[in-house]
């Protein structure tokens, strides 16, 4: 059941304002919304028997008046199935009914459709209600001749809609009664056109399409006058007559007798129509039906090119409106499918589709409307409807393809629907093209100009020759884009017949035709001249890079497993064979020649060594290269030369190596000569070559050389490459330019803008700006007395009171202004040679950074294939320094892409790969001045993001020497030099047998960290070295006392708050714990202690935002330190940091109570407080809960106050019982002891929990649990920690010192009675409130609130332990 309504009320329609008030005047109004309430004396109370229905039914129609699709769908299936679910003739079906024709006439546009579609829906699930009688309920609902004035409107709606309804349940066109009374009604709305408009017509005409062809020869003599007037009079007239012609055409005839629709005076009137039906469907954007009809009554009465030519391009084309275009532009695409091969061939010669054209070229403003994607749709529809068809589909494809302006195709090289082409018809297609490209005919074509190029006419400009050159380029490219389409293997033929035709008529010409080659057969109508050759060599190697990266027999492979590159080597060798009949553009040399040959014969040599990964890489760059002889065989020359050398000497280095070390000394290795070649490569703009670069370079990295390695890094040198002009020569890339579209020539003479002029002198007066500000930015001192000289030459300047302006003649005129006209021309022209060149410095200056992008490839490729390399330590620095210098001049989107591809390289292929040099050998202490350099230059670094890099760095270098073992000599050594040393401090486990020296690695960062601790602006952050001890504890332990130090030292409160947290992030980590024994870190723990102690005497005091900060991270490592102490279970006294702690509380508070800065209070009291817990105080009930308790409880009266609307009756008994609770709980405590605050029932639960637990922790069964009294010491007893006796004992074993409390000597005389282990001596505290305190604690909860009567009764049973 749940559908969208088939029909919908049309974009025409008039909007109605008919209020709620004025259609409840009506017989039946729609019932009030849920929750409002009725008008007093507005009728009798339940006048229409609501109460008998539940709000569930009620509600259904409220959401079916939903603008959500969702919701009325929703709420049309639930009415359904709640009808369904009653008995047959119940009242809730004829309320739905009646309810759902009231809504039929509502004032709401919105609610029609939706009452509509859901009365329909209920007709079709309920069958048995007769069609008849729904009609008529709803014509004396809403009869016309009853109704008020006012409510004609909503009147008139209803009726319509609920014929629709009729309709749409699928049942009217079975009842042929009801169908003729619905007819009859639509025939009276149709009189109401001022507020219907066409819609009853259209519903008119939807509802007779699907009547069965008996009934349309009953009705249609009553819908249908027999007038051809009447029916070229609107389009829904023409539609009925066309259904009429379509379904029942004899009893049309017989009705109306033989109609031309198509003859002189019926034309005009056609057209007329046509366009009204434009008119209306203009929001809609889509085709109107009557327009398909009239072409396949067109078809069918084989007058298509009458109609196609006088109606269509002769009459709705010239009506200058651009909905007529559109509909014209739909009428194509829809008859693709429907034409022949000539009817094809007709249409895509005629004046529409240069129209079409016309727009293709001028919808360039993104506010314009573009018909493009939508006319792509159409013919990609054609395309794939008609794989069977290759005739059709070449004949389609060429007339698109022939639509040219000023010789440049519309449609675009890289055309989508292309991939729908079948085989055949795409070999014909590449035909029709070579033979296009060959001998262009521009007769053929159907070319056009824009209005604009029309005024801006040049007869030399616009020549044939120019449209024969914007034909052939964009033909060579369109012959590329298919090959990139081809997404099957199977095509090679035709690939390969493109890839010689692009790379013959790229370098070579014919001399002689022969039958061996067919290429040397293709003669030209227009000769090729340079530039056309230009363009079909950038295309062709844009074509080998699609062929070597795409297919999937391997890069770039045939079948038969070789390379394109290899097949069309040979082809170029077939070609220099064949010399009468084809030569080379630019002739070979003799020396060129013999490369050409001796590269044939590496060839060979490589191919008999194919299953070698490194002859395969090899094999690859040697074809490309030999390729590039013909572009540039000087160059290319002289590097196959070197290549075969390369290749030779890395295929058969080990048993030729000592001979050509003895013979040629002065030789380079052949590593650096390859890496040479290489960069020469990736000099050059293009994609190809970077790849294959990157290819090789894999292969001979693991033999690279230290030489090799710095050619690569000179390149990457911002300061050399600035300072120093580099060996290998930047090619420009502007030759890749010509890879974009074809249509970027076009788009200065071809797009018919407006905006045109308007834009232009914005540009020129932009531009005389700008050259006044250059002018005047240039202007010299020089410059200026050059003027003044010329001027007091020719008297111009005014010298003494006596002296006159007038005074000078026409001649001192003229030669002053002579030479005034030569100087500002000299000036002129030294501005524009300064402007040309610093655009030739920015120029090269993209040029260079373009190419060390590329080198990064290498670098890249090296650190990531052969991380292992102890090259790859050389790489640190260099790659450092890019990144401090492009942070410094990251201005262009060039310098940001080659940061961020640096950074990328150096954080993460090389900083964070799980594998690295381990192989230092006798480099350590190379490493060591390295790692020394690059913590310096860390800590002078202006910019902590570069600081972060070079820090990284030094931990990398540390991870090096860490894991790399030293050898067995220098191990002895080691010993030898520390045997006398104390063995604590030495490093254990893996760092022992290491080359990491702690000895010279720990006053290099102790140097940093000083600096850290005391600069004022330091680069250096408290991250960096939480990661170096996280990395590195050995190192930790040796810098913890530096960190130490500075936790009281007289530095800024910033950096007492970094040592602050450096220790609270490091003494949790159990690595660093491993590196000290039990009494090395228990007396570290002391010192730390009594740092913090120190610091803590000043607290409460700050009032800068860092002493804050400082205050907040000395209790945060107070809490640390405690936590530690209860973990390590060890005895320490306490005493010291209790009494500061103590002394600070009241100031504590007062800051608290003042409210300044009272994020940061809070948060210091809390911690404070945490700490204080640990010492066995806890908070005090009044100061912690004094805001919660008046919050827990609100008063019923206020209650009642803010009580809107219901609860559901499930929370009002949970309230009811909740508030006997509460003042059941509330009654408990002031029993026990009327002082006592009253404590939530959810806290006593978890305290209930808690308590048996901890006794039995304790030895102590659950019912015998002592309860813990106030603790009794006074705080100048010292307070010492217990040794440990058990291990499930916790924080509260540790003892605390509280102030004494007036039963102190009961405690003292009890005490003796207990038992009294794991107390020290040395306190004087009694044992029971230790164990209170620990029972107290041990939850981590505040005590129980318990009388002093109870608390006497749990002390005696505790004795009887």
């Amino acid at each position: 059941m749940r559908r969208d309504p088939t029909w919908k009320r049309q974009s025409s329609e008039p909007t109605c304002s008919t209020s709620m008030a004025e259609t409840e005047s009506m017989d039946v109004a729609e019932p009030p919304a849920p929750g409002e309430a009725p008008k007093s004396g507005a009728r009798p109370a339940d006048r229409h028997g609501l109460l008998k229905h539940s709000r569930e039914f009620l509600d259904f129609f409220w959401d079916i008046a939903k603008p959500q699709q969702e919701t009325r769908l929703e709420a049309t299936e639930k009415l359904l199935e709640y009808l369904r679910a009653r008995p047959e003739g119940s009242s809730e079906l004829k309320y739905s009914l009646k309810r759902l024709i009231t809504g039929l006439g509502v004032g709401r546009e919105t609610a029609r459709p939706c009452y509509s579609l859901a009365l329909a829906q209920l007709l079709q699930a309920f069958e048995d209600i007769p069609l008849c009688s729904i009609l008529q309920q709803i014509r004396e609902k809403y009869d016309l001749q009853k109704v008020k004035k006012g409510m004609v409107r909503p009147a008139l709606f209803g009726n319509l809609f609920g014929v629709l309804a009729l309709f749409q349940s699928g049942r009217l066109v079975k009842d042929s009664e009801a169908l003729m009374q619905s007819v009859k009604l639509l025939q009276v709305l149709g009189q109401h056109y001022s507020h219907l408009q066409e819609q009853p017509q259209k519903a008119l005409v939807d509802i007779l399409s699907q009547v069965p062809e008996a009934t349309l020869q009953e009705v249609l003599p009553k819908v249908l006058k027999p007038d051809l007037n009447s029916v070229l009079g609107s389009p829904e007239h023409l539609e009925l007559f066309l259904l009429a012609q379509q379904k029942v055409p004899k009893k049309l005839e017989k009705l109306m007798g033989p109609v031309n629709l198509f003859s002189d005076e019926s034309v005009p009137r056609l057209v007329t129509v046509l366009k009204t039906a434009a008119t209306s469907a203009k929001k809609e954007r889509k085709l109107p039906a009557v327009a398909l009809d009239l072409l396949r009554l067109a078809l069918q009465e084989d007058s298509f090119p009458r109609f196609w030519m006088e109606v269509v391009e002769q009459g709705l084309l010239k009506q200058q409106c651009w909905p007529a275009s559109y509909l014209c532009f739909r009428l194509l695409g829809a008859a693709l499918p429907l034409l022949s091969k000539e009817q094809l061939q007709l249409v895509m010669q005629g004046d529409l589709i240069r129209h079409y054209g016309a727009h293709m070229v001028t919808a360039k403003l993104p506010s314009q409307f573009k018909f493009a994607p939508e006319m792509n749709e159409y013919v990609g529809a054609f395309l794939k409807g008609c794989r069977d068809d290759p005739e059709r589909q070449l004949a389609l494809v060429v007339g698109f393809t022939s639509v040219t302006n000023q010789g440049l195709p519309i449609v675009p090289t890289f055309w989508r629907v292309m991939q729908f082409l079948s085989p055949p018809a795409l070999k014909g297609y590449v035909a029709w093209l070579r033979d296009m490209f060959l001998q262009p005919n521009l007769d053929s074509l159907v070319d056009f100009s824009t209005n604009n190029q029309k005024k801006a006419q040049d007869a030399l400009f616009h020549g044939p020759e120019r449209a024969v050159f914007r034909l052939r380029k964009w033909i060579i490219f369109r012959l590329v884009s298919i090959v990139d389409n081809l997404h099957a293997e199977k095509e090679e033929a035709l690939i390969e017949e493109v890839a010689r035709f692009c790379f013959f008529h790229s370098f070579f010409e014919t001399k002689k035709p022969t039958s061996q080659i067919p290429e040397t057969e293709q003669h030209f109508s227009h000769p090729l001249d340079s530039r056309t050759r230009e363009v079909v060599g950038s295309a062709f190697f844009s074509l080998l890079q699609t062929l070597s990266t795409q297919f999937r027999q391997g890069p770039g492979q045939t079948q038969d497993g070789q390379p394109w590159t290899y097949h069309l080597v040979r082809f170029a060798d077939l070609l220099l064979s064949h010399s009468r009949n084809v030569v080379p553009l630019v002739a070979f040399t003799t020396q060129q020649r013999q490369a050409w040959d001796r590269t044939l014969k590496t060839l060979k040599e490589l191919e008999a060594q194919s299953s070698e990964a490194k002859a395969t890489a090899f094999q690859h760059l040697l074809l490309l290269v030999g390729i590039h002889l013909f572009k540039s065989p000087t160059e290319s020359c002289d590097l196959l030369g070197d290549i075969q050398t390369c290749i030779k000497k890395s295929l058969g280095e080990k048993p030729r190596r000592t001979r050509s070390k003895a013979t040629n000394l002065q030789e380079p290795p052949w590593v650096e000569v390859l890496v040479e070649i290489l960069l020469a490569l990736l000099a050059q703009p293009s994609h190809l070559m970077r790849q294959v670069a990157r290819s090789v370079f894999g292969h001979i990295c693991s033999h690279l050389t230290p030489r090799a390695l710095q050619l690569i890094l000179d390149v990457l040198n911002p300061e050399e490459s600035q300072d120093e002009d580099d060996n290998v020569v930047i090619t420009d890339a502007s030759e890749q330019q010509l890879l974009g579209d074809a249509e970027d020539e076009s788009s200065d003479d071809g797009e018919d803008k407006g905006n045109e002029d308007s834009e232009s002198e914005e540009e020129e007066s932009n531009d005389e700006e700008s050259d006044e500000e250059d002018r005047d930015g240039d202007v010299d001192q020089g410059f200026r007395e050059q003027l003044r000289a010329v001027l007091q030459a020719g008297k111009a300047l005014g010298g003494t009171d006596g002296e006159d302006d007038d005074e000078l003649g026409d001649e001192a005129m003229m030669a002053l202004d002579k030479n005034l006209a030569s100087l500002f021309a000299e000036q002129k022209l030294r501005i524009q040679a300064r402007r040309d060149e610093k655009n030739k410095l920015q120029k090269e200056k993209a040029l260079r950074r373009g190419f060390q992008i590329r080198v990064l490839d290498l670098i890249e490729v090296l650190v990531t294939k052969q991380p292992e390399n102890p090259l790859v330590l050389e790489v640190l620095e260099p790659l450092l320094h890019i990144i401090r210098h492009s942070m410094r001049t990251s201005s262009t989107k060039q310098e940001q892409d080659l940061l961020h591809k640096t950074a990328r390289i150096f954080m993460h292929h090389l900083c964070r790969s799980r594998r690295y040099c381990r192989s230092v050998g006798d480099r350590v202490e190379t490493l060591c001045t390295q790692l020394e350099r690059l913590v310096q230059q860390a800590g002078r670094q202006a910019d902590s993001s570069v600081c972060l890099y070079y820090f990284n760095a030094s931990l990398y270098l540390l991870r090096v020497l860490k894991g790399n073992a030293v050898a067995k000599s220098a191990c002895k050594a080691q010993k030898k030099e520390k045997a006398g040393a104390d063995a604590g401090t030495q490093p254990r486990g893996p760092e022992a047998a290491s080359c990491l020296d702690l000895s010279l690695v720990t006053p290099i960062y102790s140097s940093a960290l000083s600096s850290f601790l005391t600069k004022r602006s330091s680069p250096l952050t408290a991250p960096m070295f939480l990661s170096l001890f996280s990395r590195h504890p050995m190192l930790c332990k040796n810098l913890l006392p530096i960190v130490v130090e500075h936790v009281a030292s007289h530095t800024r409160p910033r950096h007492q708050a970094q040592a602050c947290l450096l220790l609270q992030k490091t003494l949790p980590t159990r690595e660093l714990r491993l590196c000290f024994k039990d009494p090395e870190w228990k007396q570290l723990l002391d010192q730390i202690l009594a740092k913090v102690t120190e610091t803590l005497r000043t607290l409460g005091e700050a009032e800068t935002k860092s002493g804050r900060q400082k205050e907040l991270s000395s209790l945060e490592l107070l809490n640390v330190l405690f936590r530690n102490i209860h973990h390590e279970k060890l005895t320490m006294d306490l005493t010291t940091v209790l009494g500061v702690l103590q002394s600070q509380q009241p100031r504590l508070q007062q800051g608290l109570q003042q409210g300044a800065h009272s994020a940061g209070s809070s948060r210091l009291y809390d911690l404070y407080w945490q700490a204080m817990k640990f010492l066995g105080v806890q908070r005090p009930k009044s100061e912690k809960d004094a805001k919660e308790v008046p919050q827990a409880r609100p008063s019923p009266v206020s209650m009642k106050r803010k009580k809107k609307g219901f609860l559901p009756e499930s929370k009002k008994r949970k309230k009811r019982k909740s508030e006997g609770a509460t003042q059941e709980e509330a009654a408990k405590p002031a029993a026990a002891g009327g002082d006592q605050p009253p404590s939530t029932g959810k806290r006593q639960r978890k305290r209930k929990r808690k308590g048996p637990a901890q006794s039995q922790a304790h030895g102590l069964p659950a019912s015998k649990s002592p309860t813990p009294d106030p603790p009794a010491t006074s705080p100048s007893s010292p307070a010492k920690t217990p040794e440990p006796q058990k291990k499930t004992r916790k924080l509260s074993q540790v003892s605390r010192a509280t102030p004494e409390s007036p039963e102190e000597p009961a405690a003292k005389k009890r005490q003796k009675n207990l038992p009294q282990k794991g107390v020290s001596g040395k306190s004087p505290q009694s044992a029971l409130p230790r164990r209170k305190a620990r029972l107290s604690l041990a939850g981590r909860s505040p005590s129980l609130l318990q009388s002093g009567a109870k608390k006497k009764g749990q002390l005696r049973k505790a004795k009887k332990l």
